[in-house]
């Protein structure tokens, strides 16, 4: 797609009404989707080549860390076979990845759960389906959640779409998810940033966590 059909797509969203703006709420939390080996080394089936989303991943952890806001990093296992995992699980052959014990499933390099976070498992796309997710975050008075990892067509989007379901305001970071295609990922941010979250920059959410932080 050329800029001048971007930019030709833009004005029709708008002139149709998407694309609103949310504000940035008063108690944020981060959550890091799946951002786990399977996706960052080579070799692995679910390899997508998004090393550098996985370093801004990294910045915007030591910006929320710094802030003290709540972090949550979300992984996926399945019991051997996949009987937990169902249609997902026999639809997407590569899910086998995360068996119980596989390597490919732990957080690394940085970007790895410290004690008081959270690591959150699941079966499906979406953080919030089939977990405590939503309630937790509720307890803690969260108003807004800020959204970075893998894959943006896929859990990121379901994610983002739960969050603005539940009544939490989805934060996306552009620079920090990813996904195996350019292709899909463009177009999932751009239909986020159109009916679901707002789509900003790794820049962005650094300061208003410093702002946060009194950095």
């Amino acid at each position: 797609m050329t800029q001048s059909e971007k930019a030709d797509l833009g004005a029709d969203y708008k002139e149709a009404g998407f694309g609103g703006k949310l504000a940035f709420g008063r108690r944020p939390a981060l959550v890091i989707v799946d951002f786990v080996r399977a996706y960052i080394e080579k070799g692995s089936p679910l390899y997508a080549g998004c090393e550098s989303a996985f370093e801004s991943a990294k910045r915007v952890l030591t910006a929320a860390r710094a802030a003290g806001i709540p972090v949550i990093f979300t992984g996926v296992e399945y019991e051997p076979g996949g009987i937990n995992g169902g249609v997902f699980y026999r639809k997407v052959g590569a899910l086998k990845v995360f068996d119980r014990g596989s390597r490919l499933a732990e957080y690394c390099n940085g970007l790895e759960p410290r004690p008081g976070e959270w690591l959150l498992l699941k079966q499906y796309a979406s953080a919030f389906f089939g977990t405590t997710l939503a309630p937790t975050l509720t307890a803690q008075g969260i108003d807004t959640v800020i959204i970075t990892g893998v894959s943006t067509s896929g859990c990121v989007r379901a994610t983002a779409l739960d969050a603005c379901q539940y009544g939490f305001i989805p934060f996306v970071v552009r620079d920090a998810v990813g996904d195996r295609d350019p292709r899909p990922h463009e177009a999932n941010l751009f239909d986020l940033q159109a009916k679901y979250a707002e789509v900003v920059s790794e820049a962005d959410i650094v300061s208003r966590l410093q702002r946060l932080s009194g950095t």
